[in-house]
């Protein structure tokens, strides 16, 4: 989850200067708020559908190194799936919230 993190985070960070351009565009905080974390959301969603198949696809192998849960256990996929989202949708947040607040003219003269 730490990895994740740090890859979305840099990967919103690396945004400044566009969601400067945005912001003296005109744009709403809310908007490129809601931009970046609808792209967030997506990462996370492909992340947990590929996860769980995968999951799913190595079952019979698990099985013998699994104690006192089923390989299958829907509480388990469903806490994970719960925490890996949480962590991507903060990953997006809290960076773009950073970058919101430099004043626009800072952000385009970032780079």
């Amino acid at each position: 989850m730490i990895g994740i993190y740090g890859v979305l985070s840099f990967l919103v960070s690396k945004r400044t200067r566009e969601i400067g351009i945005r912001m003296a565009l005109g744009a709403q905080r809310r908007d490129v708020l809601l931009l970046i974390i609808k792209e967030g959301a997506k990462f996370s969603f492909v992340g947990v559908v590929l996860g769980v198949a995968g999951a799913f696809g190595v079952t019979r192998l698990l099985a013998s190194q699994l104690y006192a849960v089923s390989a299958t256990d829907p509480f388990t996929y469903a806490a994970v799936a719960i925490a890996m989202t949480v962590v991507t949708l903060l990953a997006c947040y809290i960076p773009a919230r950073r970058a919101m607040r430099i004043d626009p003219l800072v952000a385009l003269r970032y780079e």
